[in-house]
């Protein structure tokens, strides 16, 4: 049984060549890359040794074969990653701008991505954790209920739920109103919250990350841990609250960093760790994650994290 459980989208992700060429002219795309925010979580916890299960709908075509092969040689559990016969895998198009922002274009919700499957009970009793994104939520209406209805379950059943609410504006008609009203049921679960600096300020109204740490704790997470990008992060339990400097990397491509971060944090808790390792540990997978080119392709195995992470100290 899984330690583990990550639920949502499965996609491939193909992406311009070289930043500032906007998606609507004619250019270069590189790819296809294994992606998916709750796949790209899933395939660094089992790089980091533990037992995790992927939920989630691909193809049956060369994208789905491309998931599908990456996870199972990483260790992932694919029981319930369904090959579906008469949809297409989802794909999301992104370009870089020259300020480093993104744009993205899904197909998702519509694609074998969104006949995302339930969860197994039988996962949900034995897990300590599972991973929720809010990319998932805002892709349909089929992606919704199922996390809504596995995050119950998981409260009944005693695993603690962690979330990642990473924004997607492209995914949301009715704006940040939206944004909250789905994110909603997930934290009012949530043991772990994971927000951007931009999330967490859009879910609690407070621009400074303490304060809106502060407010999540007090709605009940017991750990708020705030990706704060070039900042590090920021760690707040009801007990304590450290901030991290980043590890310095050359960023080739950030997409996924995040959700390496993500299982970072949770497999340091898994493990016990004081909150300071824990950073440590959740700050070198984001930071390694955004040194290749690809959403997951900079998920690293856990003896390469800790010698970077040792590389770092002794630069100190």
């Amino acid at each position: 049984m899984p330690e583990v459980v990550a639920v949502g989208e499965a996609l491939v992700e193909i992406m311009r060549r070289g930043a500032g060429v906007p998606l609507e002219v004619v250019g270069e795309f590189v790819g296809p890359y294994a992606s998916g925010a709750p796949a790209i979580f899933a395939d660094q916890v089992a790089r980091l040794g533990h037992r995790v299960a992927f939920v989630g709908a691909v193809g049956q075509d060369a994208f789905g074969r491309i998931i599908i092969d990456r996870l199972e040689a990483d260790g992932v559990m694919t029981t319930e990653l369904v090959a579906m016969p008469h949809l297409s895998t989802g794909v999301a198009f992104i370009t870089y701008r020259k300020d480093g922002s993104r744009e993205f274009i899904f197909h998702m919700g519509n694609a074998a991505s969104g006949a995302l499957p339930t969860v197994p009970e039988m996962y949900l009793a034995r897990a300590q954790w599972l991973h929720i994104c809010g990319s998932t939520l805002a892709a349909s209406s089929r992606m919704r209920d199922v996390c809504y209805k596995a995050v119950e379950d998981a409260h009944r059943l005693g695993c603690d739920v962690s979330f990642d609410p990473n924004l997607r504006p492209e995914l949301l008609m009715g704006g940040l109103e939206e944004f909250r009203a789905l994110c909603e049921p997930v934290l009012a679960r949530a043991a772990l919250v994971l927000p951007g600096a931009t999330e967490l300020a859009a879910l609690t109204g407070e621009d400074d990350p303490q304060a809106g740490a502060e407010k999540l704790l007090d709605r009940g997470a017991r750990i708020v841990a705030v990706k704060l990008g070039p900042d590090g992060c920021l760690l707040c339990t009801p007990e304590q609250s450290l901030r991290l400097p980043p590890y310095p990397v050359e960023v080739v491509d950030p997409t996924g960093a995040g959700d390496c971060f993500a299982a970072g944090v949770v497999c340091g808790l898994l493990e016990g760790l004081p909150l300071e390792e824990i950073g440590r540990l959740a700050n070198a997978c984001g930071a390694l994650a955004a040194t290749e080119q690809g959403p997951m392709e900079g998920a690293k195995f856990r003896a390469d994290v800790e010698a970077f992470i040792r590389q770092q100290e002794a630069r100190q």
